[in-house]
């Protein structure tokens, strides 16, 4: 059973915020300022943070920009997982993961399924790894981001959360590239 390994350090790691909008700014981007929160409660460190348009080019820009920045281990998107035709998060990030988490999506629903019911459905909650940083594609609305951090992702960026966890394997993500290169 999952656990709380308190002989192991907290281990900070770096997470960027991009929300997905055609009309947020910094100043009500409520999503944002959720996730913004929480990271700094649980001890980590908001490595950036920065709106973009719903458009593909611009989102797909900005992240593979984070996952080349050493300072950043994980990128959490808001916004932009819905089927109108301005929903293009999905479509701007599936095509650059390297490896895709089915297990985020299906546990990211059941979280959601006990809060909204069948409303679930209509996200396009993603998530995978792209140039060893985990990439976390959330729907837009504060209550799906509170159900996906404090569900998900608070315990897989602890290092203590025992049996396993995200953190403990950040240093053999691009083993692939070295592999290669060798």
């Amino acid at each position: 059973m999952a656990k709380l390994d308190e002989t192991r350090p907290f281990l900070p790691v770096g997470i960027a915020v991009l929300t997905v909008s055609d009309t947020r700014s910094l100043s009500d981007d409520r999503s944002g300022d959720t996730l913004a929160a929480r990271i700094a409660e649980a001890g980590h460190r908001l490595a950036a943070r920065a709106i973009v348009r719903d458009d593909v080019a611009e989102i797909r820009a900005q992240v593979e920009a984070w996952t080349r920045d050493d300072a950043i281990d994980v990128v959490i998107t808001t916004g932009g997982t819905g089927f109108t035709g301005r929903d293009v998060t999905p479509e701007a990030l599936e095509p650059i993961f390297e490896k895709r988490m089915d297990g985020f999506s299906e546990v990211f629903h059941r979280i959601s399924y006990d809060k909204i019911g069948t409303s679930t459905i209509q996200s396009r909650a993603t998530g995978g790894v792209t140039n060893a940083t985990f990439i976390f594609v959330l729907p837009g609305s504060p209550g799906a981001c509170k159900d996906a951090w404090d569900g998900i992702l608070k315990a897989q960026l602890d290092y203590r959360h025992m049996p396993c966890n995200f953190v403990e394997i950040m240093p053999r993500l691009d083993e692939h590239l070295k592999r290669s290169a060798g």
